[in-house]
This record gives C-alpha cells, structure tokens and sequence, in this order.
C-alpha cells in the first residue's frame, strides 16, 4: 500500500473526522479511502449517462458575492430549464436547476463546476 501526504484545511479535516464518526471507521485512512470510493461511484454513475438526459442540478456554495455561479449559468442556460436561487444559514447559497441536456454537456458543466472548486455540494438526480 503506498502513502500518500496531503494538506488539507482545518475545515476538510473536520469533514473528514465527521465521515469517520459518521461512518464508524477505525481512523482517517479509512474515511479516505471510502470518501475515495463514494466519488468514485459518484463518477460511474456521471459516465453512464447517454443521450437525452433530464433531472435536477442542487449545488451549496458559500461563494454569494463570487459571478462564477452566474458565469455557468449563462454558459449552459440552453441546458437549464427552470433554476432557483435561496440564501441559506451562514451566507451560503443554495442553487437548484431543472436540466434538460444531452449527457456530454451535462458532463462538461459538472466537471466545471467540480474544477472551479467553490461548491460546497453537488448532486445531480436524473429523473429516470
């Protein structure tokens, strides 16, 4: 088994330290490796998608003043059919968006979103 050094924030450590209560894993090499394994799962399932794709898009970030969620929006509005913006608790922002989009664009807008890496949440719930 290799090793593996990684910094990570006091916040992600205590995400981390919640996955492994959460989880009742013997130590935080464990809540890696299975936090590794869900996103994992989370991407077979993007890498399924084929064709006409519908669902809904829930994305929690604490970005309010930031225009990258704006800046996404416009660039896939052809995608979105509906979408809801709400404040949440501690200046967070919760983005709800009815998708209807052919799975190579919704993979491209996922990825994006994922590589901007401001969103505090992400999931996609395909309708069938």
């Amino acid at each position: 088994m290799s090793i593996v050094s990684v910094s990570m924030s006091d916040e992600s450590i205590e995400s981390l330290e919640k996955v492994q209560k959460y989880l009742r894993l013997a130590g935080r090499s464990e809540a890696v490796r299975t936090s590794i394994k869900i996103a994992e799962a989370e991407i077979k399932e993007m890498e399924k998608l084929d064709g006409e794709v519908e669902g809904v898009l829930m994305i929690v970030h604490s970005t309010h003043g930031d225009q990258w969620m704006n800046a996404i929006q416009h660039k896939y509005e052809k995608n979105i059919r509906t979408q809801l913006h709400s404040h949440l608790q501690n200046r967070k922002c919760l983005e709800v968006m009815i998708l209807s989009s052919n799975a190579v664009a919704l993979e491209h807008m996922m990825k994006e979103i994922y590589g901007i890496g401001k969103a505090d949440y992400i999931k996609f719930i395909r309708s069938t």
